[in-house]
């Protein structure tokens, strides 16, 4: 999986390439992805990376600059929209895109609760089942129910160690 994510962002753009951590800086560790059904996993963390070079320690990139690490996360955003698409579901690829926006509106305010956004996204995708839990969050700032689903679907401890593998990542 990260091979093939830097393999398609080194041909994508030299900028991309630029980007990339030395080889043996790489880090390989899956986040929310473990928490997915199989198929959603490379699109699941190709997304996930664009987060983490807007907003915290990308574990493949370091961007020399802020305007590179904006462009390059929004490429990640789109490249793992299409991964998704090109399995031909319609409604994986609007979870995502709810992950996404939800996110964002949660970093603009300055509110927590992106971790559990991305462990019942990662979950539960495809499934339905989420639009009244992220409602919660983003109308109430109430969490707890898309923790729950979360850790419904795929377990309390692995939920656990995806939000801990998260929280060590972020600025």
């Amino acid at each position: 999986m990260w091979e093939e994510l830097a393999e398609a962002a080194e041909r994508e753009s030299p900028l991309w390439a630029e980007a990339l951590r030395p080889a043996g800086e790489r880090e390989r560790e899956p986040v929310f992805s473990r928490l997915a059904d199989a198929a959603y996993a490379v699109a699941i963390e190709t997304i996930y990376e664009g987060y983490l070079v807007h907003y915290g320690e990308a574990r493949l990139f370091a961007p020399a600059d802020a305007h590179t690490a904006l462009l390059l996360g929004d490429y990640l955003y789109a490249h793992g929209l299409v991964r998704v698409a090109e399995l031909g579901e319609v409604e994986p690829v609007g979870d995502l895109a709810e992950l996404i926006s939800l996110c964002a509106q949660l970093r603009g305010e300055g509110a927590e609760g992106d971790g559990v956004v991305w462990a019942a996204t990662a979950a539960l995708i495809g499934r339905g089942g989420l639009g009244e839990a992220r409602a919660a969050l983003r109308d109430g700032g109430d969490a707890r129910p898309l923790l729950d689903l979360a850790e419904r679907a795929a377990g309390a401890e692995a939920v656990e160690s995806a939000l801990v593998a998260h929280a060590r990542r972020l600025r």
